[in-house]
């Protein structure tokens, strides 16, 4: 198997466990039972049970914090190991260096935040949420200016489009404007373009 094939791997592990983390973890909640629409995804990695968050108070109680922390942790490396091992395959140009590295902090984000959950170290926590919401969504901005003859260049509008809609919902999500969704709904429409992207860049090289 060619390692950007391998790298592709990876990043479909990393969506597919991210995912069935948030899920299954989700399940696991019985008092108060888990809302995606009003739950941030880092309450389900809270490592104490009380009320949390001063600015939108609410009860979280994740007894399976462990599992969604350590899935985190994962994703982040998959993610990051998917950078590096379809370095060469994405095409060449400053635009497609640029995002490859954007992404790989953002890949970085996710490691920052499953190693500190939020009741535990806030500050640094926040810090992930950063590299997650703006850098990973901005990489996704960048790789739409990449070289049409490369992978990422072949692809310019979808990344275009995930990056925008990332961005929207991080905007909307900070400044705590649900449309409809929930917060929580919200801060998932400002994660889960990049999952979605990996995911369509891998199907692109595994072709």
């Amino acid at each position: 198997m060619h390692i950007h094939r391998l790298g592709a791997c990876s990043w479909l592990l990393a969506a597919s466990l991210f995912l069935a983390a948030n899920v299954i973890t989700g399940l696991a909640w019985r008092d108060p039972p888990f809302s995606w629409a009003t739950n941030n995804i880092s309450d389900l990695g809270n490592v104490t049970c009380g009320r949390w968050d001063t600015s939108r108070p609410r009860e979280v109680c994740s007894p399976w914090h462990l599992a969604m922390n350590s899935a985190m942790t994962a994703t982040g490396v998959l993610l990051a190991l998917g950078v590096l091992l379809t370095w060469s395959a994405l095409g060449r140009g400053v635009a497609t260096r640029t995002a490859q590295l954007v992404t790989l902090a953002g890949a970085g984000g996710y490691i920052l935040a499953g190693a500190y959950p939020a009741d535990v170290n806030e500050n640094n926590h926040f810090l992930a949420a950063l590299l997650i919401f703006v850098l990973a969504n901005v990489g996704m901005l960048v790789a739409s200016l990449a070289r049409r003859s490369s992978v990422l260049g072949s692809m310019r509008e979808v990344s275009l489009a995930l990056g925008l809609i990332g961005l929207a919902g991080t905007t909307l999500f900070l400044a705590q404007v649900d449309l409809g969704f929930g917060v929580g709904g919200m801060e998932r429409i400002a994660v889960f373009p990049l999952l979605i992207w990996t995911v369509t860049v891998a199907v692109r090289l595994t072709r």
